[in-house]
């Protein structure tokens, strides 16, 4: 379990209780909503005395909006500590006047699997009712198996909000097993809307699309949402005997990793030749699909001289910055810019800050493209990392740089992707030697 997050906010359970049960109004003075993080808090605190107190909280009807929210987040935390006695409670929130309050109920029973059928019968007539959420309403009654639902989920397929239509076509094949209309699924990897795009992944995960990894490592989104997708299907693929890795997942796996615009279905174009001060502010965009395309700009066009706008753009924005600090680091190894080796290796793969993951195997790999051997013992002890994409990538930039002892660390991982790319690498060493 990935526990990276699980204290952000330095609070103990007893603490949290105490905030939790702490009248509104003795609050009035403190900054933001303490009950609110104390509500957060508890959701890694499965114990009988969280449980009560997430539900005293729930039970506590100020309509203040300060409290609704609290009510919202203490209904989703009995979900994510599965609480299966705040069952009747949770049910209660179905009628809930707050729509947010009710998302989260349906979400809590599913995660908990409530399969009472009266329970899910309720949650079916959600759909009929105005205003609600209907994607997670839908998402909910497939996980839960709930057959009668089907016809009712069936209004959806042709929603005009292509992320719940997605959700519909998705639940409707897990419930039938008529796996057909999924193509209009993979076709949503390519929408214009990124929102579409990562619910579009999400959904054929659920489904276990296996064929659709391809284009999930073609999709226009962040890598994290496309790596977690793959890595999700090539487990259930895998352990089930439908997949193999050296055929069906290392290929597309190797190229979402990689992570090069070249490899992307990009959905967004210019009109007229963009300037570079544009291109750079691109980087920063949510949408990973205009970063794409500017990265792909900036390395064709705008080559001469760009190390030093990214270094420049670095030391002002993107060492704050998540995503650009990312599309940094992967310039700067494309560019194969040496002087900035201590920089990737100290700010990328050994950056400590959780939020600025994806630079750690980022920097992996810009370390395999600047070619220099004294990465090397960097990228071995990056293979002890808790993380299995930093040891992908880390492998991956090990073989590029020629090293062979990188394999016998990798081959004794706990983690059976990261046993079988170095499997699949020596493999393909033996092949060549004896060409």
């Amino acid at each position: 379990m990935d526990n990276r997050f699980a204290n952000m906010f330095g609070l103990s359970e007893e603490e949290s209780i105490t905030t939790l049960d702490t009248p509104l109004d003795d609050l009035r003075d403190a900054p933001g909503n303490p009950r609110y993080v104390a509500a957060s808090q508890l959701a890694n605190c499965p114990s009988e005395q969280s449980v009560q107190a997430l539900i005293r909280a729930i039970q506590n009807t100020n309509p203040e909006l300060d409290n609704r929210i609290v009510r919202r987040k203490s209904v989703e935390s009995l979900g994510r500590i599965k609480a299966a006695e705040a069952v009747p409670i949770l049910r209660g929130c179905l009628s809930d006047e707050d729509c947010y309050t009710v998302e989260n109920a349906v979400w809590s029973l599913g995660e908990i699997g409530a399969d009472d059928p009266a329970i899910l019968e309720e949650m079916a007539q959600l759909l009929e009712k105005p205003g609600q959420t209907y994607r997670v309403i839908i998402h909910q009654l497939a996980r839960l198996d709930y057959k009668p639902a089907v016809q009712r989920i069936q209004t959806f397929v042709d929603n005009e909000d292509k992320t719940i239509a997605s959700a519909a076509i998705t639940s409707i094949a897990r419930l039938t097993g008529d796996r057909a209309p999924l193509a209009q699924v993979v076709e949503f990897l390519q929408d214009s809307t990124v929102y579409t795009r990562r619910l579009a992944i999400q959904d054929l995960v659920d489904a276990d699309h296996y064929e659709a990894i391809p284009a999930i490592a073609k999709s226009p989104v962040s890598v994290s949402f496309r790596l977690r997708g793959i890595r999700m299907l090539a487990n259930a693929g895998f352990t089930s005997g439908k997949l193999t890795f050296k055929d069906d997942i290392e290929p597309w796996l190797d190229k979402a990793i990689l992570d090069n615009p070249k490899d992307i279905e990009l959905v967004h174009e210019y009109d007229q030749p963009p300037t570079l001060e544009f291109l750079i502010s691109e980087l920063y965009q949510t949408d990973f699909g205009r970063c794409y395309l500017a990265m792909q700009t900036l390395m064709a066009d705008h080559r001469d001289g760009l190390t030093d706008v990214l270094m420049a753009t670095y030391a002002e924005k993107a060492c704050d910055d998540y995503g650009g600090h990312y599309v940094v680091m992967k310039l700067l190894g494309w560019l194969k810019h040496q002087s900035a080796l201590d920089l990737i290796v100290n700010e990328g793969l050994k950056n400590p800050m959780p939020q600025f993951l994806k630079s750690q195997f980022a920097g992996a790999l810009a370390l395999g493209d600047l070619g220099q051997s004294d990465a090397i013992p960097h990228l071995k002890e990056a293979l002890q990392s808790p993380v299995w994409m930093v040891k992908y990538a880390s492998l991956m930039a090990l073989e590029q740089l020629g090293d062979s002892e990188g394999l016998a660390i990798a081959a004794e991982d706990s983690d059976w992707l990261i046993q079988a790319k170095a499997s699949q690498i020596k493999a393909n060493s033996s092949t060549v030697a004896s060409a």
